[in-house]
């Protein structure tokens, strides 16, 4: 197996301007972040050159912690908090989205039950496991949600086919019957693959 050519990816001495702009974008979204230290396991063929954890999704928007991503990831994720999640909160609950509980972001792995790197070994992909709202209700991801959960969670995945090239959950297969997994993995003809 070929290593992915993403993992040679390794910081040069100074930032791209993807990468600065990227990060001024976040900061307009109203997400906070840190730096992190460029992260690469040549062996496995892992590497996130310019990694980021974020500390909020955007303006009052929470994310457990140690969400490490790389910044398309990081900026996907919170356009797709504030323009779709936080709407559908409003319109199903009639109240605020508060947090995401996140289940996984980089992680230096394969694909369960594969060869193949996962996109969670460029941080390139988020797993979410629970939202909770400003009314202390949480909606868990999970295979038999109440109804009202579950209209909020078919709108999210819904949704998130399109701005996330991989959208995996409750259904798909056994590894996510408890989150939602959203990437950004490159694919042939800009594709999605959505289950």
């Amino acid at each position: 197996m070929l290593p992915d050519p993403r993992s040679a990816e390794l910081p040069a001495d100074k930032m791209p301007a993807e990468e600065v702009a990227c990060r001024e974008r976040l900061k307009t979204l109203g997400v906070e972040f840190e730096e992190h230290k460029a992260e690469h396991d040549a062996e496995i063929g892992c590497s996130i050159p310019y990694p980021i954890i974020m500390k909020t999704l955007g303006k009052s928007i929470g994310i457990g912690a140690g969400a490490e991503l790389n910044c398309r990831m990081a900026e996907a994720a919170a356009r797709f908090a504030a323009e779709v999640i936080q709407p559908a909160a409003k319109a199903e609950f009639g109240a605020d989205l508060k947090s995401i509980a996140q289940a996984s972001a980089f992680v230096c792995r394969p694909r369960n039950g594969g060869g193949k790197l996962s996109e969670h070994a460029f941080g390139n992909a988020l797993d979410i496991a629970s939202f909770t709202l400003s009314d202390g209700r949480t909606i868990q991801v999970g295979p038999v949600p109440p109804e009202k959960d579950a209209n909020f969670l078919n709108t999210i995945r819904k949704a998130a086919c399109g701005p996330f090239k991989t959208v995996l959950g409750p259904g798909s297969d056994p590894d996510h019957a408890l989150h939602f997994h959203f990437d950004l993995e490159p694919r042939r003809n800009g594709g999605t693959f959505c289950q």
